[in-house]
């Protein structure tokens, strides 16, 4: 008999029936599957009957119960495991029973954990699925009611635990075999789901005892597995480089993690290239959705009101356009290029770039209304690495992706949240910038792309035409990036520990530059020009600043900047123009200097708490004040000689070029060293803080409904 045709005779049966054991499990679970109304945990059989509870509901309650439930019925835990899981009735179950009842159904409750290990290795789908989703609701409910109990009160109640070590071994190695098989892609999918939902169920990962099994038991093999093949990648890339991000998170500063150790050491070509493609995609995604709202936003109603009262809806427009971060790819991104030296290789892989199609040929089951970038991209962008060729089309790399997201990212810090993705990603710009074959990919004159980076919408500046955009080496990006962020940060709530990170990266880019003696044609006079303009924010809110922050310490990197340009500038910057121009500006702002000198002098020659700080930049102004004095009694002359009350750039460019000789200048040393990027102690408290934000958003977000039962149950009753 065909299933269509059993499921019509079943139709004509009375739903009590339903609820009878059948003589074949399997096909009654299907019938009773494909009959069953979504009523919730009861269900009425007529008006004049009392509801009746589903069959497996009947089932949790007798494990609920103080009795060993297959004492009856030997067969109790095969029909369990045929049933539909209601995830919703078996947490709340686990969440509601008290102190003593635990201990009255622990054995019950470490059996039904052990069958659902023993099912993920039938051969029946239906079985393991449903075993897999009961896993899941197992770890979430439990955890859910004892927040405030041990690692080990639940172990012990989970598995028993003098049993969890084995327990455990069975279901990683179980979890292993089903990811790493041939089994279903929806199967795999549950596994990775499961192993997310395991991952997040504490708010600080690094309290999940259960993990430390999950340490021994690893599935670091098959997530490399799973990256390094293109349609398995496709399928499940996105939770496989979340998964391994988390777990190279539990308790990294206080123990030796092997996905730390396994991570770092990967050389293998199309696992690192897989996971690439993963985090590009990601990102790639997340720029194409801004990109689309910039643009629906331009063209819509913000626009015409913008274009009729002027620019006062700017910061609406801006608002509008704020959305939330992934800073789960973020983490993945940064642990790869953090631990991994080869995976820098995968950073400047270059391929055409081309729009992705905004509607996928095949939806993928997402969990319901997630914030823009917290989602994986669709398949069809993911199962097509390899891009179409064509000479025309421009070039694109997962760096020139990161960098377009980071400009996008990096626009609004006014809350936590984006002030944290802000952080990270100039955190991964950090160690980019401390590698030598990055720096040497990043100033190859021989390999130039056009870069466009988003800019903050600002009344004074015009927003520039991203076909105007030039192709030059990928340092330039980085560096304008850099300067984007100085000029449109200068605000009240005044984002201190970044700006200290931005001027951090300019200078080992310029330290690299010098010691390999690149001369890099960029148009520095915007660099010293965002500097200059910040150094005199922080005068103009000294008093404001100083409440919260040591402003003499980012005063001393942007200073010791233009001292690098002084000492060594003649031997990375382009011409000797180019050095003339430099004096220029020192010159023309001259006075943000001296304003500068005065303030440290003073704050220096008293006693506080900043008096050394303040010490430093007044011995670091030494050669940009004997510049300036030098200089401006000559400018003075010049114009009083020939009776000019203004000059022109080109005649103080004159009178600079030719008074090089007899200025005298000090040896500052120092000035080409800097310090290494170092995790711990530095970051450990950002990244805990960060690790247990994404725990909770993917913990949110990651449900086993992303496939619905409806959907298995589909792809697994194919009888004829």
């Amino acid at each position: 008999m065909r299933l269509n045709d059993l499921i019509k005779t079943q139709r004509s049966k009375t739903i009590y029936n339903l609820y009878l054991l059948p003589e074949e499990p399997f096909l009654q679970y299907l019938v009773m599957s494909q009959v069953e109304k979504k009523a919730g945990l009861l269900r009425r059989t007529s008006s004049s009957k009392k509801p009746l509870k589903e069959k497996v509901v009947l089932m949790y309650d007798e494990i609920f119960a103080k009795e060993d439930p297959a004492k009856n019925n030997p067969r109790f835990w095969d029909e369990l495991f045929l049933m539909k899981v209601n995830l919703e009735y078996l947490e709340s179950k686990l969440e509601s029973v008290n102190g003593e009842e635990v201990q009255r159904i622990q054995d019950n409750i470490n059996s039904l954990f052990h069958h659902c290990v023993q099912a993920l290795g039938e051969e029946h789908q239906i079985k393991v699925v449903n075993a897999l989703q009961t896993l899941c609701a197992l770890f979430r409910g439990v955890h859910q009611k004892n927040k405030s109990a041990s690692g080990f009160d639940i172990i012990n109640m989970l598995m028993g635990f003098d049993k969890a070590e084995q327990r455990m071994k069975d279901l990683m190695e179980r979890l292993d075999s089903l990811l790493c098989g041939d089994s279903s892609e929806s199967l795999k999918s549950l596994c990775l789901k499961l192993l997310l939902c395991l991952v997040t169920v504490t708010d600080n990962i690094s309290q999940n005892t259960i993990l430390e099994y999950v340490m021994i038991n690893s599935i670091f093999e098959a997530i490399l597995q799973i990256l390094s093949d293109p349609s398995s990648r496709g399928q499940h890339g996105y939770d496989a480089v979340v998964l391994l991000a988390l777990l190279v998170n539990y308790r990294k500063y206080e123990s030796v993690n092997p996905y730390i150790v396994k991570l770092s050491i990967v050389d293998d070509e199309p696992t690192l290239d897989g996971m690439g493609v993963v985090l590009h995609q990601a990102l790639t995604e997340y720029n194409r959705q801004y990109k689309d709202k910039e643009e629906e936003n331009q063209g819509g109603f913000f626009s015409t009101l913008t274009s009729m009262v002027g620019s006062m809806f700017i910061a609406d427009v801006d608002e509008k356009l704020s959305v939330q971060t992934n800073e789960a790819i973020l983490l993945a991104l940064y642990e790869a290029v953090h631990l991994n030296r080869n995976f820098i290789t995968v950073l400047a892989q270059s391929h055409p770039e081309i729009d992705i199609p905004v509607t996928p040929s095949t939806p993928t089951p997402t969990t319901p209304t997630t914030p823009l970038g917290t989602t994986p991209p669709s398949l069809d962008v993911m199962n097509n690495p390899e891009l179409p060729l064509d000479p025309n089309l421009q070039t694109s790399n997962l760096l020139i992706t990161f960098l377009k997201y980071a400009s996008i990212v990096m626009q609004d810090t006014k809350d936590e949240h984006r002030l944290n993705s802000a952080r990270l990603c100039l955190i991964i710009l950090t160690c980019i910038a401390e590698d030598q074959y990055a720096d040497a990919f990043l100033h190859d004159d021989n390999i130039n792309f056009r870069v466009s980076l988003h800019r903050m919408p600002m009344r004074h500046r015009k927003k520039a035409a991203g076909k105007n955009i030039p192709s030059r080496p990928l340092v330039c990006a980085v560096l304008d990036l850099m300067v984007e962020f100085i000029v449109t940060h200068m605000m009240k709530d005044f984002p201190m520990d970044l700006y200290l990170r931005c001027v951090q990266i300019i200078h080992k880019l310029l330290c690299y530059q010098k010691k390999c003696r690149i001369r890099l044609h960029y148009t520095w006079r915007e660099l010293w020009s965002a500097l200059i303009n910040l150094l005199k924010f922080l005068l103009s809110n000294e008093t404001t600043l100083l409440a919260k922050h040591n402003i003499f310490h980012l005063a001393l990197l942007v200073v010791n900047l233009f001292n690098m340009f002084i000492t060594y500038g003649d031997t990375f910057l382009p011409t000797s123009n180019s050095y003339d121009e430099l004096y220029y500006e020192i010159v023309r702002m001259h006075q943000v200097f001296d304003n500068l000198y005065c303030m440290v002098l003073r704050v220096s020659t008293n006693t506080g708490q900043w008096k050394e700080a303040a010490s430093k930049v007044t011995h670091a102004l030494v050669n940009i004040r004997a510049i300036i004095n030098h200089f401006n009694p000559k400018i003075e002359s010049y114009a009083a000689v020939n009776h000019i009350s203004q000059l022109s750039e080109e005649q103080v460019l004159e009178v600079v070029r030719s008074n090089y000789d007899t200025l005298t200048l000090k040896l500052q040393d120092g000035l080409d060293q800097f310090e290494r990027y170092s995790e711990q102690p530095k970051e450990a408290a950002f990244f805990k803080e960060l690790v247990r934000s994404i725990s909770l958003n993917v913990r949110k977000n990651v449900s086993l409904n992303t496939l619905s039962q409806d959907v298995l149950l589909k792809e697994f009753s194919t009888i004829s």
